[in-house]
């Protein structure tokens, strides 16, 4: 038996443990050190290779990371967010802020800074704008043949012109750069149902999100796929990001960047389908 085997029987053991675990961050760390001591153990008695031995422990490290941003998409730290209970009805008195005239495709900026100034960060579009990260991919056409930047990885294109190709940025970058204003208390709550969300703002605190700029399921052809460096990616040029505000039984309230509107409303079920279109993107931050 060599050090492979053994590592990857420990591996598997770590699989098999991982689901028990992982809800409760100080136990899983400890478990994780523990577990490299093992490996570290098992090379020197079996292998005494420095290279080896590295090799596992970054294996090792990687996966307790990945299991960690998995923990902290659903549920982060020891919060229990089931205690809140869903209110029938919300409204918050959330900051309103206007993408124009500067950045006709600053929408999701925008929203970030009304997001942020809610959380009492005082910072404006422009600055986040600046800060953002960008791809800098240039737009080409090639046969019919889209190649373009991916907004999972940054800012495509031009933010302040109509006159110049451009799209957005999606909730990776936009969660980084709030990050950078509430180290820690960010929520990437992207892949959440939108039951969830009245969680979030039952506790008095806005949503960012995508959708689209008419608040509703689009038609297949309103999309169309781009090669990027980083992969294919399906956009629409009707992306848009609004802050949500609050809720009731028929209608969803939110401040449109677009519009400049506070607690604008659009029916619930259409705004819902028209959010997951678009990946249930969705952005908020701890309030404790």
């Amino acid at each position: 038996m060599n050090i492979f085997l053994i590592t990857g029987l420990l591996l598997i053991f770590l699989l098999l443990l991982l689901p028990f675990i992982k809800k409760t961050s100080p136990w899983k760390h400890a478990f994780m050190l523990v577990f490299i001591a093992l490996v570290i153990f098992s090379a020197f008695l079996l292998d005494n290779s420095n290279h080896q031995v590295a090799k596992a422990v970054e294996t090792i490290k990687n996966l307790v990371k990945r299991s960690d941003y998995e923990t902290q998409s659903a549920l982060p730290d020891d919060r229990d967010f089931s205690i809140i209970k869903i209110e029938p009805n919300v409204l918050l008195d959330a900051p309103v802020v206007s993408q124009f005239p500067e950045l006709p495709r600053g929408c999701e900026v925008t929203s970030l800074a009304m997001l942020l100034q809610a959380a009492n960060i005082q910072v404006d579009k422009m600055t986040l704008a600046e800060q953002v990260a960008k791809d800098p991919t240039p737009y080409q056409n090639s046969g019919g043949q889209i190649f373009f930047g991916n907004p999972h990885d940054g800012f495509v294109g031009s933010m302040y012109s109509y006159h110049e190709p451009g799209l957005g940025v999606y909730h990776e970058p936009i969660a980084q750069l709030a990050e950078q204003y509430l180290p820690g208390k960010i929520l990437d709550i992207t892949g959440s149902s939108f039951e969830e969300l009245k969680i979030h703002l039952s506790d008095r605190r806005p949503v960012w999100v995508i959708t689209n700029t008419r608040y509703k399921k689009l038609e297949d052809s309103q999309f169309q796929t781009w090669n990027t460096p980083t992969g294919q990616v399906k956009v629409t040029a009707r992306e848009h990001s609004v802050l949500i505000t609050g809720y009731d039984q028929d209608y969803v309230y939110f401040n449109d960047p677009l519009s400049g509107e506070k607690n604008k409303k659009a029916p619930i079920a259409d705004f819902e389908q028209a959010w997951v279109q678009l990946g249930s993107q969705a952005i908020t931050f701890l309030s404790r």
